[in-house]
């Protein structure tokens, strides 16, 4: 984005995830935006990479948990220190996104994840220079809503021609959602400066003091009290119904990588169906993915499972419970 354009472009990417469904490889000091297994480089590092050319490295800005602070800013050390900013405690993202608010300050914002895919990152781009230029137009906050390859039930959907949110369906509302022409919704959200900070003051007054720009050291003082509630459910969806969403079209390779069954798509398959992945032994099985990062694993007569084996853990679960990984994160 060029520096005279008429709003200064900067960006956010929230960080603070735990990665539980990438349990073992996955873990709170190292969470999923950190795994190097899609891509060669850890996702966070491709969040950045692929802004490249929309934005200055000044105009960058990352909001993590404060305890992955240190691991962050040695990721991506070409970003000013003080542009990355640690979260005293989790809120979900509608407390990550007001205080990326009062990080900007003014212009136009983009907000986007640190643990998601793009495989087309020129179309990436335009979609977002579209969004840019939508949003500096009018008081609306532009969502980038992506193309379904399939009727999921793992995504929240908007109407492109209302801006409306919807849910997380099932199946056969999802299938409904695809006829309509309706989008995934993946999270990512352009709008100027001043257009978040009125949303914010109109939907969720309570997160209002983190946009007007917090001192670091009032930060645990300031997030203590706020409710911890999702933008989506704080600001986006009762804007929608205003009409103050604005949507994008975008079909540009987006994947949300929610948990092992990505392997699927991203790595090769033996003559099974199985994905080797590290150290690994498959033997009379079919359709199972096996991951090692420590010790040699071996599969013998098992089919549609995911086995994944670090030097400090080894999970195994069938395939059509490998979304459910929390349950087992929860019990420590």
């Amino acid at each position: 984005m060029a520096r005279n354009s008429t709003s200064e472009f900067k960006a956010v990417i929230l960080a603070g995830g735990s990665g539980e469904r990438f349990w073992p490889l996955s873990t709170p000091e190292r969470p999923k935006q950190f795994l190097k297994v899609f891509g060669g480089e850890s996702l966070i590092r491709q969040a950045v990479s692929r802004l490249k050319g929309l934005v200055e490295p000044e105009n960058v800005f990352v909001v993590t948990s404060k305890s992955l602070l240190k691991a962050t800013k040695r990721e991506l050390p070409e970003l000013p220190s003080a542009n990355i900013v640690g979260e005293p405690m989790r809120r979900d993202t509608g407390a990550a996104i007001a205080l990326s608010v009062g990080l900007c300050g003014g212009g136009t914002m983009g907000v986007f994840s640190s643990d998601q895919l793009v495989g087309d990152v020129k179309g990436f781009q335009a979609a977002v220079k579209k969004a840019v230029a939508v949003a500096a137009k009018q008081d609306k906050i532009v969502t980038l809503g992506i193309k379904p390859s399939a009727p999921s039930t793992a995504f929240g959907y908007v109407d492109p021609k209302t801006g409306r949110f919807v849910e997380k369906p099932d199946l056969a509302k999802a299938k409904a959602y695809l006829k309509k022409g309706f989008l995934w919704n993946a999270g990512m959200f352009i709008g100027r400066v001043d257009t978040f900070r009125s949303a914010f003051a109109a939907h969720a007054p309570d997160l209002l003091p983190l946009c007007g720009g917090v001192k670091m050291n009032r930060l645990s003082a300031t997030y203590e009290p706020l409710p911890k509630i999702s933008f989506d459910f704080a600001v986006m969806e009762a804007l929608s119904r205003e009409g103050g969403v604005d949507v994008v079209p975008g079909d540009f390779g987006w994947d949300d990588v929610g948990g092992y069954l990505a392997f699927d798509r991203y790595y090769p398959h033996d003559a099974d169906g199985n994905v080797v992945d590290g150290d690994c032994t498959v033997v009379e099985s079919s359709g199972s993915i096996c991951v090692s990062k420590g010790p040699r694993v071996a599969v013998l007569g098992a089919s549609d499972l995911v086995v994944v084996a670090t030097k400090d853990a080894v999970l195994v679960v069938p395939k059509s419970k490998a979304g459910e990984l929390k349950k087992i994160v929860a019990k420590g």
